[in-house]
């Protein structure tokens, strides 16, 4: 490249990638650290991915990376590029948006809902359900899950009876 003045310009280019505030003291590159937003993306990977029924291994290899590196985005450790991100929304059958907050209201329920799917046992209780084909049989099931999670509730809240 040249420059105005007549000098050539060396490319550095992971110099140029950086701003001045991207260095330590010593001019050395700072890493990058990850943020709220890169845990809200593995937390959402980890769900889906357990919803595909897709071990971290197939996951890993279907992208090209380790499965190690797929636990390293699932807890937020290490950032997922954009392109390998794609890959992974395309893998799961879901755009990439699903990644990210939206400023919708509905994005509240849409937490919960992957906060709940990364519950001990609720992809499991998922399919279970899923598998249920008679209509009368899923309503009945739902009805005792509702049941059982009213009566946690009133064991909550009620002080443990003196059996004596």
């Amino acid at each position: 490249m040249k420059r105005r003045d007549g000098e050539a310009k060396i490319a550095h280019p992971q110099q140029d990638a950086l701003s001045p505030g991207d260095k330590d003291t010593s001019g050395h590159p700072m890493p990058k650290q990850t943020t709220d937003v890169d845990r809200l993306v593995g937390i959402r990977i980890t769900a889906l991915r357990k919803a595909r029924g897709m071990s971290q291994t197939a996951l890993g290899n279907a992208v090209g990376v380790t499965f190690q590196q797929v636990q390293k985005y699932e807890k937020g450790q290490n950032r997922v590029g954009a392109g390998r991100l794609r890959e992974i929304a395309r893998l799961l059958d879901v755009p990439v948006s699903a990644f990210f907050e939206e400023s919708e209201p509905r994005a509240k329920t849409q937490e919960d809902v992957f906060g709940f799917l990364s519950g001990h046992g609720a992809i499991e209780l998922l399919r279970a359900y899923a598998q249920i084909e008679d209509e009368q049989m899923r309503r009945d099931v739902l009805a005792l899950v509702r049941s059982a999670a009213r009566l946690a509730q009133v064991r909550e809240v009620l002080p443990p009876s003196d059996p004596a």
